[in-house]
């Protein structure tokens, strides 16, 4: 009987430490697992496809796009308009002619006299630009990625971990605009940058032909059927006129990557036709001289509204929203918030109609925020946090938009809700710590980023 117990109690303790040891194998392999999981080369095979995993079942359960974004503050910003246009009529002599440009539109004809152009040299019918480093983009990496390879192209050392722990200092971080580019460039290297709006397909050749490779931002839809429209960064290194080819080294897909003259011009619309040129200083002159006019940063963003403006009763589809959409991009650069919102407004409406309530372009304001401007400059504060809101409620289980979390803090602000603001300019440094700009707006606060 004595015995029995002894050999039950032997039993129990003996399974009893089996059931410890293999919790403690188990434990162990998970922390391997985990560590093995964050080694560089293995996080960035692997971090994509989980965060992809995990996006599609958010998604599932919230479509996104579902409801479209629709302006509720347009008679307001009408009747300040009209009340503006009443009180300039009244103290006016001559009786004023209806126009059609919105108030404050800077004409793109530029005001000064255009000293005579000389003859351009004819470009080659082809070129190549070999000496570019291409890589294959890590997590959400784009933007690094590709500022990387144009810098290599001028024998900089570094590769995109470089750009991005400076760029995105949270690698969650959805995007990097091009001003944050321009900024590394001149910060971190000896290198110079230019930046403009309202490129166009001869002007990517003279760069090329005379050695400079043109980092554009685009639309990004082709590659990735499944995920919708969204955006994407290329540097674009050689051009034939024969078979009307450019070749972009593509971070996500591949290097010399074939896009058709047409193809780039059609996604290139997307971003207002954007472009950066970054060159060794001594060149300088050289890169006036191929931007000619464009070298006035002013006129190009008037040349580039002028270009928008036309193209919104000539394109149609997705193109006419984004005409609309550069519309009021271009006349945010050039300080016309009343005239922008108007022509956001339009592309929103554009969009509703089109699509009948689904809104194909929900991820636009992570990449570009004119909206935010134009809503915010205008008084429009409630339609600046709608638009917000649903910006964030599209971003899946990782709202990392910086820029979207700061522009609702500020119409918090302006609207007495301080206590939301500050949740909000924090959530803005948690997707991008250290950002100077949010942590500027909570110190004008009397808070402590």
């Amino acid at each position: 009987m004595a015995k029995n117990k002894l050999n039950k109690l032997v039993h129990k303790k003996s399974k009893k430490s089996w059931v410890i040891k293999a919790l403690l194998i188990l434990a162990v392999l998970l922390a391997l697992m985990v560590a093995v999981y964050f080694l560089p080369p293995v996080h960035d095979r692997l971090a994509w496809r989980v965060y992809n995993l995990r996006m599609q079942i958010f998604y599932f359960f919230n479509p996104p796009g579902e409801e479209s974004f629709t302006p509720a503050q347009q008679a307001e910003m009408d009747a300040i308009v009209h009340q503006t246009q009443t009180a300039l009529a009244l103290e006016s002599t001559a009786t004023p002619e209806p126009s059609q440009t919105p108030t404050n539109y800077v004409s793109p004809t530029p005001t000064a006299t255009m000293t005579p152009t000389p003859t351009a040299t004819p470009l080659p019918e082809s070129k190549t630009l070999n000496g570019v480093v291409w890589e294959a983009q890590g997590f959400n990496n784009c933007g690094p990625a590709n500022l990387a390879m144009a810098l290599s192209y001028w024998g900089w050392q570094g590769d995109q971990y470089t750009t991005g722990d400076w760029l995105r200092p949270n690698d969650r971080d959805r995007n990097v605009m091009p001003y944050e580019m321009v900024d590394y460039v001149r910060q971190e290297t000896s290198f110079n940058v230019v930046l403009r709006h309202g490129g166009d397909l001869e002007m990517l050749k003279k760069f090329i032909a005379a050695g400079f490779p043109v980092l554009i931002e685009k639309g990004f839809e082709d590659e990735v059927p499944q995920g919708g429209w969204m955006g994407h960064y290329g540097v674009v290194t050689a051009y034939d006129d024969a078979t009307e080819i450019f070749l972009i080294q593509d971070s996500y897909v591949k290097a010399d990557y074939a896009y058709s003259y047409a193809r780039v011009e059609k996604f290139w619309q997307a971003f207002n036709y954007v472009f950066l040129v970054i060159y060794p200083p001594e060149r300088e002159s050289q890169v006036l001289s191929i931007l000619g006019p464009y070298a006035d940063e002013t006129y190009s963003l008037q040349q580039a509204a002028q270009k928008a403006l036309e193209e919104t009763t000539t394109m149609t589809g997705k193109q006419q929203f984004f005409a609309w959409y550069n519309y009021g991009t271009s006349l945010v650069n050039l300080t016309d918030y009343f005239g922008a919102a108007q022509a956001y407004d339009n592309a929103y409406a554009f969009l509703d109609d089109e699509y009948d309530g689904y809104n194909p372009m929900w991820r636009i304001t992570w990449y570009q925020t004119g909206p935010y401007y134009a809503y915010y400059w205008t008084g429009r504060y409630e339609d600046l946090i709608r638009l917000a809101d649903l910006t964030i409620s599209y971003s899946s289980v990782e709202p990392a938009i910086e820029e979207t979390w700061v522009w609702r803090a500020r119409a918090k602000v302006a609207l007495g809700d301080l206590e939301g603001a500050i949740e909000d300019y924090r959530a803005a440094l948690k997707w991008h710590p250290g950002w100077a700009i949010a942590e500027s707006e909570l110190s004008g606060l009397g808070v402590t980023p």
